[in-house]
Order: C-alpha cells, then sequence, then structure tokens
C-alpha cells in the first residue's frame, strides 16, 4: 500500500556504517527486559538489533539473565549483564530499550523512573511493560515511546488534564502500533501503512521495538520512528506473498534485514 508521504528524505537521513568504520562507530545499545514470566519478548528485540548495531548488551532478572545465557550461542552475539552494572552499560550506550518483556511490578516501576532520572539525557525507547508502569512526565525529546491504543490511553490517563498534549509539548516522539501506525513529534505526523493479518503475532512489536531502538542509535528520533515501522510492515507484507499470513516473529526477525536494505537502495540509489 502507498505512502501518503515520501520516504525518500527519511531513508536518506539514515547514517549507515561507513567502510573505514571500526568496530562500536555504528551503534551501542543496551536492552533492558524480560522476566521469568515472559522470556521470548525481549529476546526478538535482541534478534532484531543484533544485526544492526556494532554491540549489543542485554539486562533482565537473574532467571532471565541464565536463560539467554544458556541459548546466548544459538541466537545473538552480545553481552549479558548483571544489575549491578546497568549503569556503567547505560553510559557506553547510545540507546537504551526499555520494556519488552516486562513484567508490571512496583519494584520494576521504581527501576524504571530512576533510569530516565539518572540519564535524563540519554536516547531511550520505551515500549511494552515499561510503557505500563513509566511516569509520563518523565518523558522528553530524548524518547520514543511504541504504544498501541490501549497503552497510549493507560499513559495519558497519568497525565494532568488526560492530555496527550504535554508528551508533544515535551518533545516525545510517538509511534503508535496500529492497523494504520501512527508517528507523531511536535508538529510532524505521519501515517505508516501496510501490514497483514499475520501480523497479529505475539512478537511483531518486540521486533519493531528492537528495530527502532537499533537505528536509533546512529539517527534521529523520527527517522528511526517512520523508517522503523516502514521497514516492519514492509518485512510482513514480503512474508506474506510467500506464505500468506502462516510466519511469527522469528520468520519476521530474519526477514528485516533484506527488506531493509532493498528499501534503503531503492529511495536512496546507492
Amino acid at each position: 500500500m502507498e505512502q501518503n508521504f515520501d520516504l525518500k528524505p527519511f531513508f536518506e537521513n539514515l547514517n549507515l556504517p561507513q567502510d573505514d568504520s571500526h568496530k562500536g562507530q555504528n551503534g551501542k545499545l543496551l536492552i533492558i527486559g524480560g522476566s521469568d514470566l515472559f522470556h521470548a519478548a525481549s529476546r526478538w528485540s535482541l534478534d532484531v538489533a543484533s544485526k544492526f548495531v556494532d554491540m549489543l548488551f542485554y539486562s533482565s532478572t537473574p532467571e532471565n539473565n541464565q536463560l539467554i545465557k544458556e541459548a546466548k550461542q544459538n541466537f545473538w552475539n552480545g553481552i549479558v549483564i548483571e544489575e549491578k552494572d546497568r549503569d556503567s552499560y547505560a553510559m557506553e550506550a547510545d540507546v537504551i530499550l526499555i520494556g519488552p518483556g516486562m513484567t508490571r511490578t512496583d519494584d520494576t516501576k521504581q527501576a524504571i523512573d530512576e533510569l530516565i532520572k539518572k540519564f535524563p539525557d540519554k536516547k531511550m525507547v520505551i515500549d511494552a511493560g515499561a510503557l505500563q508502569m513509566v511516569d509520563p512526565m518523565l518523558l522528553n525529546k530524548n524518547h520514543i515511546i511504541t504504544p498501541h491504543k490501549k497503552e497510549i490511553l493507560t499513559l495519558v490517563e497519568k497525565i494532568p488534564d488526560n492530555s496527550i498534549d504535554q508528551l508533544l509539548e515535551n518533545g516525545v516522539t510517538i509511534l503508535l502500533k496500529s492497523k494504520v501506525d501512527e508517528v507523531v513529534v511536535r508538529d510532524h505526523y505521519y501515517e505508516i501503512r501496510g501490514g497483514n493479518s499475520g501480523m497479529t503475532k505475539g512478537g511483531t512489536g518486540d521486533v519493531l521495538s528492537g528495530l527502532v531502538a537499533a537505528i536509533y542509535c546512529k539517527t534521529d528520533s523520527l527517522a528511526s520512528a517512520v523508517v522503523g515501522s516502514y521497514i516492519n510492515k514492509k518485512a510482513g507484507d514480503a512474508l506474506y506473498e510467500f506464505v500468506g499470513p502462516f510466519f511469527n516473529s522469528t520468520d519476521l526477525v530474519n526477514a528485516v534485514p533484506e527488506v531493509f536494505w532493498g528499501e534503503y537502495k531503492k529511495f536512496t540509489g546507492k
């Protein structure tokens, strides 16, 4: 389905790896997520991000960290870190993704709010469980949020006057997930079309948040949200051409790089 705006400037704004770049110059991403209840969600974010960034750090609960360590050799290259070391890796990372697979507890909420207060200038993507717990008044221009419609309503209820305007005034980039995604930041508004019934599977949103966070390591928030949304849907549509709706989030992860590269070359002529 055709977009109602020109995607070319967004692809031209991407900062992709250069031939003379060195390890670490093409993105360092810290993902904080998962739990002893939800193992898979953060794995999909990790999988897709590992294809785009140079260095990937992962922090979760002690139970889930052990599972990730055992599976590490099979699905990703990165560093599993303990909670006590989280701040030092947060300082090193270009972007922090918070939320995939997180359970909603008071302790988790406190940890999220404290992290944002401690690193207010750090680029962050806030997704899933974290969105349901974060104090929206802490969000600022360095933050991308990736809610679905129920999550954005829950978030707005915590704002005085129940108004989304406060988020926009603070410069938050909103990627509202739906059949037609909506990307909003200040006075900019874009609709991202595409996708299909195969993308109702659990985990496709985690693929999206991992992709957006990876792009955000070297690109601005608006281009990261627009391109991430577009590629996620386009990859789903590419799978649909071959298998209809019968694909899962792992299939989507594996389709993303090829679709991304093809669309990048198409829009930039490179």
